[in-house]
């Protein structure tokens, strides 16, 4: 198993990871990979982020889903939409079904991960 290279706690802090809860989800039309979903992060802040898992999930399966995004991720623009953000999964590579890291616990959505 290899590692990425080492950082620092200083590096690990300039990520903002929160807790978000999907609210919207929908194929992207046009692609075959893409899934639009909309977060709520609390506080009346939503988020749009795109993700390359319309393979193992349908939009349905995603809905409701209490999970983890990274934040503070620039704005990338892809089939015409903006994602603000990331989803995060386990898995290795874009092969294998990604794992979606659902909270066993219901916490306000905007928690920081530390």
């Amino acid at each position: 198993m290899e590692f990425k290279p080492e950082i620092t706690l200083k590096d690990f802090e300039k990520l903002d990871i929160r807790v978000a809860t999907v609210l919207e989800a929908s194929v992207v039309e046009g692609s075959d990979k893409l899934i639009r979903l909309v977060f709520d992060l609390g506080n009346g802040v939503k988020r749009q982020i795109l993700t390359g898992m319309a393979k193992w999930y349908s939009p349905l399966d995603c809905i409701g889903k209490q999970t983890l995004i990274l934040a503070n991720l620039a704005p990338r623009k892809m089939m015409g939409l903006f994602s603000e953000g990331m989803l995060l999964s386990v898995g290795s590579d874009n092969n294998s079904k990604p794992i979606l890291i659902l909270l066993e616990d219901k916490v306000e959505n905007g928690e920081e991960v530390h």
